[in-house]
């Protein structure tokens, strides 16, 4: 239904967790790389549990190699940042739609979500909150995605 974009994961319990929200969602999980734990990692299947096995995952070498497959959905790529003032409820979601959460400690780089700015969408917090855990945050974007195309779900 949706594509998950992880660029640069770096916590594999939450890699884990959106592996398994991606299976119950029937989403696709694309991981680019580097990460910061090997994707065989027992704390990723631990977090995954069994649904592992059922995940449609792609695993990238680098944002470049991704991007050369899938450039020409560039319109359709949304990320998600604390530096956007767009709550991620007022972006229009079609199905297909790739769906992009940077590194737990680093973000996505401006560069990249300047070409598509349009598409940068926040998730609100309160004063003292700055970020939420990447798999929160996940399931928060990909169910008000899948809410408005719930007929196609």
């Amino acid at each position: 239904m949706f594509n998950v974009v992880l660029l640069c994961p770096q916590i594999p319990q939450n890699t884990g967790s959106i592996g398994r929200l991606c299976v119950n969602t029937n989403c696709k999980l694309h991981i680019i790389k580097p990460t910061c734990f090997e994707i065989s990692d027992k704390m990723v299947k631990r977090a995954g549990l069994d649904y592992w096995k059922f995940l449609d995952l792609k695993i990238w070498e680098s944002l470049d190699e991704f991007l050369s497959v899938y450039v020409k959905d560039l319109k359709r790529f949304f990320f998600a940042t604390t530096k956007s003032e767009k709550p991620y409820f007022k972006a229009r979601y079609k199905k297909g739609d790739f769906l992009f959460f940077g590194g737990e400690s680093t973000g996505l780089p401006m560069e990249f979500m300047k070409k598509n700015w349009d598409n940068a969408v926040t998730i609100p917090m309160g004063k003292n909150g700055r970020s939420l855990n990447q798999a929160m945050a996940v399931g928060i974007v990909l169910y008000d995605a899948i809410r408005q195309n719930f007929e196609e779900f």
